[in-house]
This record gives structure tokens, C-alpha cells and sequence, in this order.
């Protein structure tokens, strides 16, 4: 892993530059987008069409993605799943790409990461909004006292923190790990530490996307309770 992603600086002008956690982070959403087109081309929804193993393999993938938030939600994720599984897709797929000699995941940086906790800070909030409308939403602010107000406020900037460490936490925990087993023993299987590197890849992806899932559906949750305790 290199901790110095955004200290690699490819071009500058003034105050605008480019650095290796923007050309990776470039890089990867150029590829899901090339893969995105790719797939979608052969797609058919037709009953009586026979499907491409391709797409057998990502509506699998899909399936399963959908039924855990699901599961996390307690309630249908139609709404939000796009979102979540875009989260994971790219935070997954940026571990597996770290696997290419020369490619540094974007994880690895502490910009990246909190780039994608700050958008599940932007995001609760809007969904929140859609489902409850903006003066349902803002009143579980205001519960059970208004002078709870900046409580709320201040739970949703620390969470928000906390997940842009914990995942980068995780991906250099996992990283040094691995480079610390291989420094041990450098002739012992060392493409079994590459797929350890791998699974914890894909832990932190997973991880990420449940505590999305958990922001996301909470203020639905909320107003799906209050709505329950009053019809009771």
C-alpha cells in the first residue's frame, strides 16, 4: 500500500492539481464504466430469450447484493440499492485492481475515503427526505427535545469520520498484514497471502456497504416506528 497517494502529484497549475489518488480513482471508474457498457449490451428481458452467462453472472451477483441490504434494511431497498451496491462495487473492485503490479488502489488514500463517507452523509439525509418529506425528516432532529439538536447534528459528523477511517483503517491494516507475512516467510506461498489480501478486500467493501445500508434505512426506520406506536 502506498500512504503517499496524494502526495504524488502528476500536474499542477496553481492551486489545481492532479495526484495519483485522482489518476487511480480515474482509472478504476473509467474501467466500471467500459464494464457497465460492456454488459449492457447483451442484456435481454425478454421471457423467452435465453440469457448470456454474463448475465446470468452480474443478475446473480446482483441478486445476492440486493437480498443482504434487504435483509440489513428489514424493508424493501429498491430505493437505495443502486446507491449501496455502487459502493461496494467500486470499493471492491478497487481491491481487486491492487493486485495489479503498478496500480495502487484508491482506498489506500484517506481522501478517497472520506470522499465516500461524505457522500453517505449527503445521501442520508436526501433519502430521509424523499420518504418522509423535509419536515419529517428534520423533526427526528428535534426529538425528544430540541435541545437534542446538536447532538443529532454532532452524531452525524462523527459517524461520518468514523467510516472514512475504519475503511481506511482496514484497507492499510489488511495491506501490512499480508506485506508483513510475506517479509517473514518470502518463499511461502505467496499467492495464498495474495488472496488473503484479497478476501480482506472484499471484507471492507462488505463492511462499508452494511453501515451505508444501516445510515441509509435509518430514518425511515424512525419514521416507520412512530407511525406503528401512534396506529397502536
Amino acid at each position: 500500500m502506498d500512504l503517499n497517494l496524494d502526495d504524488r502529484v502528476f500536474w499542477q497549475y496553481q492551486a489545481l492539481r492532479i495526484n495519483a489518488t485522482l489518476v487511480y480513482t480515474w482509472v478504476e471508474i473509467g474501467l466500471i464504466t467500459l464494464l457497465s457498457v460492456a454488459v449492457s449490451q447483451g442484456l435481454s428481458s425478454k421471457p423467452t430469450a435465453v440469457p448470456t452467462r454474463a448475465q446470468n453472472f452480474w443478475e446473480s451477483l446482483l441478486s445476492i447484493i440486493r437480498k443482504q441490504v434487504e435483509q440489513i434494511a428489514g424493508e424493501d431497498p429498491d430505493a437505495y440499492f443502486p446507491f449501496v451496491c455502487t459502493l461496494f462495487l467500486f470499493i471492491s473492485l478497487a481491491n481487486v485492481l491492487s493486485l495489479i503490479p503498478g496500480f495502487h488502489s484508491p482506498t489506500a488514500s484517506l481522501s478517497t475515503t472520506a470522499a465516500l463517507a461524505v457522500a453517505v452523509l449527503l445521501a442520508t439525509p436526501l433519502y430521509g427526505i424523499h420518504r418522509q418529506g423535509l419536515l419529517g425528516y428534520v423533526k427526528h432532529y428535534l426529538q425528544p427535545t430540541p435541545l437534542m439538536l446538536p447532538f443529532h447534528l454532532l452524531a452525524e459528523v462523527t459517524r461520518t469520520v468514523a467510516l472514512s477511517v475504519r475503511l481506511f483503517g482496514n484497507a492499510m491494516s489488511g495491506t501490512l498484514i499480508v506485506g508483513l507475512l510475506l517479509s517473514l516467510v518470502p518463499f511461502f506461498v505467496p499467492i495464498l497471502m495474495q488472496l488473503l489480501e484479497l478476501l480482506i478486500g472484499q471484507v471492507q467493501a462488505y463492511i462499508f456497504a452494511v453501515l451505508a445500508t444501516v445510515y441509509l434505512a435509518s430514518a425511515a426506520r424512525v419514521q416507520n416506528h412512530k407511525q406503528e406506536v401512534s396506529h397502536g
